[in-house]
């Protein structure tokens, strides 16, 4: 980001309030003040009129960051005011705490807002808010306060200065004009999707103009559509539209004489559907989705097959595809798929050898194909050879990009599977040789950043690994001493996020060690 961006505002927030904070940057961001209102307001540098502009969300805009205290205190530096997400985990957070403190020390007449979102104000204050006098507060998101709109309202009418009375009118009429328009537009569009989707090609102009539009119909429904039916809560009509338009890009047998832009656009939108039905689970309709993203990226292939970009693109179709079979435990399908991810990975190597984005492409295709064989426990090595192979692509990648926190994770993860691969044929000297080297780079990346506690969480854990091969290997007293260090520095991080599931399942492993 630019280093002299400003902020409207800077949410500070517990893990646990996390979604809620996620969703108020998204709509402070996205916001849009009536026309008459928005001459009454100061638009930031670069901003539209009536737009609200950046709203930075500490834990998310700079998780890359190197220093993160510098980091905090350059964004809240930048920002105009302070928006404090409170509910009874928020003074359990330092976080929280500390970031009240810094923008109380670098704008001592600045504006902190407070939104309440749980719990009762003197349980939901974090102390450096109740030790300097309870603040008016901005906003009561519960039902039994001001409820979720007119809390939000009240937060953008005290960040621009304008009236909220003024402000509630105006949005409910325009919310009621919202609510027509996409609901009667949502009704038309299906009409007219379904209309395209049976019309028959009766000749080439025809059938040009009638891809271009259902396609850019496809789009409109899939991003457009789909905000604004989550604006009134009409997902459903998203079904229907899915259904569709799945149909229409099945019905399209031939790819070959489509133009380039339209398999792009037409994977592009696959994959997004994909994704959306992985995650909500459903693993047959995400696995029908990439398997027809991969026909169509195959057929741009064979127009161009040296193209950089047309390999890359295919190789992504590969890698979903495999991962939707890996998900199914069908493990001679994803086998297949990950081996020719695996493939067109090297295809990019030789054509750029020096490129590190190329060289983590082909330790991860490694990487996935020793995993099934690991997970699938059909070879005797159980991986090891591909582990070994990825290992040293993410060296490599690593020298091209020295401290590149991404491929030093993926460098430890990879040792941490070599590991399992050696655990599972009983060669722990092997095994623990591995988890060595998984512990001392997530010792070194958690040194880096003593703040982080995802990656204190990840050194914990590593040592844990450590330690049972140690037990196999007869090591008793060291593994004891690890660990007791991996289970004092969880139970330190589960006084500050008690609900960490993943935290508590390895504190209790750890706990039920003798």
């Amino acid at each position: 980001m630019a280093s002299d961006r400003p902020f409207r505002a800077f949410v500070s927030y517990s893990h646990a309030d996390a979604a809620f904070a996620a969703r108020l940057q998204r709509q402070l961001e996205t916001y849009r003040l009536p026309r008459r209102l928005a001459d009454q307001m100061t638009s930031l540098p670069g901003e539209a009129p009536g737009r609200i502009g950046p709203v930075f969300r500490d834990r998310v805009d700079f998780s890359a960051a190197e220093d993160l205290s510098a980091a905090v205190r350059d964004a809240i530096a930048r920002s105009s005011a302070l928006i404090v997400v409170a509910s009874p985990e928020a003074p359990k957070s330092s976080w929280v705490d500390q970031e009240v403190q810094l923008f109380r020390q670098l704008h001592p007449d600045g504006r902190i807002l407070v939104a309440l979102i749980q719990g009762e104000p003197d349980e939901a204050l974090p102390k450096s808010l109740r030790s300097h006098g309870v603040e008016p507060l901005a906003a009561d998101f519960r039902k039994e306060g001001d409820g979720k709109r007119l809390a939000f309202l009240k937060i953008v009418a005290a960040l621009l200065d304008v009236p909220l009375d003024a402000l509630v009118q105006r949005d409910a009429q325009r919310q009621i004009r919202l609510v027509t328009a996409v609901t009667v537009g949502a009704v038309t569009m299906v009409v007219i999707m379904a209309l395209l989707l049976v019309m028959a090609l009766r000749a080439q102009e025809e059938a040009e103009r009638q891809r271009a539009g259902a396609e850019g119909l496809v789009e409109f429904m899939l991003t457009d559509l789909r905000q604004g039916l989550k604006r009134v809560g009409r997902l459903d009509v998203m079904g229907a539209v899915n259904a569709r338009a799945l149909s229409y890009y099945s019905s399209q047998t031939n790819l070959s004489d489509l133009p380039d832009d339209s398999l792009e656009h037409r994977a592009r939108i696959l994959h997004a559907m994909g994704e959306d039905a992985d995650k909500a689970n459903e693993l047959e309709s995400a696995f029908a989705k990439f398997e027809e993203a991969r026909r169509t990226t195959a057929a741009a292939l064979a127009k161009e097959p040296d193209d950089p970009r047309a390999i890359f693109t295919h190789a992504q179709s590969e890698y979903w595809v495999g991962y939707a079979a890996e998900r199914r435990s069908d493990w001679q399908r994803a086998l297949a798929q990950y081996q020719a991810y695996a493939t067109a990975a090297h295809r990019l190597i030789a054509i750029d050898p020096a490129n590190p984005d190329y060289m983590m492409e082909a330790g991860w295709g490694e990487m996935n194909i020793g995993k099934v064989r690991l997970m699938s426990r059909t070879a005797p090595e159980f991986g090891q050879p591909q582990f070994r192979r990825a290992i040293a692509w993410f060296e490599q990648a690593l020298r091209a990009r020295p401290a590149n926190p991404m491929i030093e994770d993926e460098l430890a993860n990879g040792y941490a599977y070599l590991a399992d691969s050696y655990y599972l044929n009983h060669d722990f000297a092997q095994s623990l040789a591995a988890r060595q080297r998984e512990l001392a780079m997530k010792t070194a990346i958690e040194a880096r950043d003593p703040a982080n506690n995802a990656a204190r969480f990840q050194r914990a854990k590593a040592q844990y690994a450590v330690a049972a091969n140690l037990r196999k290997l007869g090591r008793e007293n060291e593994a004891q001493a690890l660990l007791e260090i991996a289970r004092r520095d969880l139970g330190s991080l589960l006084a500050i996020e008690p609900r960490n599931r993943e935290w508590s399942e390895i504190a209790r492993r750890i706990q039920k060690s003798p």
